[in-house]
């Protein structure tokens, strides 16, 4: 058999040749447990609700998804599937037990690809403890084809109780007290033990930007730090989130130079210094085109960011998100549009419902001046 190179990803935007798309099959709405309580907004309908979503809403979804893995593979993208298991069990460790599991539509939360590298993340989620293994089929059979390649699990948590603030989970907290306390960094986490989700980060060649929030905690961070031992780790938050989970809705780079912010969750002063002083231009991302989420679905209506780069001049977006598109159409960008807002509740949009195999290029210093 041939050896070959079969991963290699060092940032979000040089041409995309090979990726994985999740599918719905099985996913479930978790049932309560201390880190998703604090997510569920006050108002959402579902609060209370758990266990598997409706047949016609995951046949819709995997449509969806299978409609944009076969537009990849007409445009020469490789599309490989995860391997759903039975996310409708209770599981449990020695620590805690769940009710049910969560699903494997959004791969981008779990598999966090640096180089030739791909890491399985923490999470923080106990419904998510096990969604690691849907992707192990497809890491074997690239490590078993790629002499280079190294497939690395981060340590799993214990998850016991301590890993979350009670008070956090409140109903009676209120919009303006969880703007507050993610200014201040309180967040539903605490810093018990290493805590990451892959989706919190972005990778810029030699600089990885992470996220600090509900999902990734500060000794997250440091663990990345000691991982990537070659890189430089930077943590930023942002204020204006009350519920920050995963990056990719607030700060989406397009191409090398440029970055999409979310007004309502601006990156702050000090933490811009990185990249006004490296020549990087920030600009406040098109409003979304819907004023709530869809049905049962725990995202923000900036979904409308959480874009796919195919490369530096071709970006994918969701279909009814006109004003996005029309934003990054007049940055220069060929924008396809793609039906996905369905499939939302799933697990994300087109960034979240994907992860990075391989993309042609090399690792690079974009920030040279720090």
């Amino acid at each position: 058999m041939s050896k070959k190179t079969v991963v290699n990803s060092w940032n979000e935007w040089d041409p995309l040749k090979h990726v994985i798309v999740g599918k719905a099959d099985g996913t479930c709405i978790p049932a309560p447990e201390p880190a998703l309580d604090a997510k569920v907004p006050e108002d959402s309908d579902m609060r209370g609700q758990f266990g598997p979503r409706t047949k016609d809403t995951v046949d819709k979804a995997n449509q969806l998804l299978d409609d944009f893995s076969n537009m990849l593979i007409k445009r020469g993208i490789k599309v490989d599937r995860p391997d759903p298991i039975d996310f409708n069990k209770k599981t449990s460790t020695p620590d805690w037990e769940a009710d049910t599991m969560f699903g494997c539509m959004p791969p981008r939360d779990v598999l966090l690809t640096v180089g030739s590298e791909i890491l399985e993340a923490t999470m923080s989620y106990r419904c998510r403890w096990f969604e690691y293994l849907c992707y192990r089929p497809l890491l074997k059979k690239y490590y078993d084809d790629d002499p280079n390649m190294r497939h690395e699990a981060a340590p799993k948590p214990r998850l016991t109780d301590a890993d979350y603030r009670k008070d956090y989970l409140s109903d009676k907290i209120g919009i303006q007290k969880r703007l507050e306390w993610t200014e201040d960094k309180f967040f539903v986490t605490t810093e018990e033990e290493p805590l990451f989700d892959a989706a919190d980060v972005l990778r810029f060649g030699k600089d990885l930007v992470v996220q600090h929030g509900f999902t990734t905690n500060l000794k997250g961070i440091d663990w990345l730090k000691r991982h990537y031992k070659d890189h430089r780790v930077h943590a930023v938050n942002f204020p204006g989130d009350p519920y920050p989970i995963h990056i990719d809705a607030t700060f989406t780079p397009i191409k090398e130079g440029l970055i999409i912010n979310n007004p309502q969750r601006r990156l702050p002063k000090e933490q811009r210094k990185l990249f006004e002083d490296n020549g990087w231009e920030i600009i406040d991302s098109a409003q979304p085109a819907h004023n709530e989420p869809p049905a049962l679905c725990y995202s923000s209506t900036w979904l409308s960011m959480n874009v796919l780069v195919l490369d530096p001049k071709t970006v994918c977006v969701e279909k009814s998100e006109v004003y996005q598109a029309e934003q990054l159409d007049k940055l220069g960008m060929e924008v396809i549009p793609v039906d996905m807002r369905d499939a939302y509740a799933f697990g994300g949009g087109l960034h979240c419902c994907t992860a990075d195999v391989y993309r042609e290029g090399e690792l690079k210093d974009y920030f040279p001046k720090q």
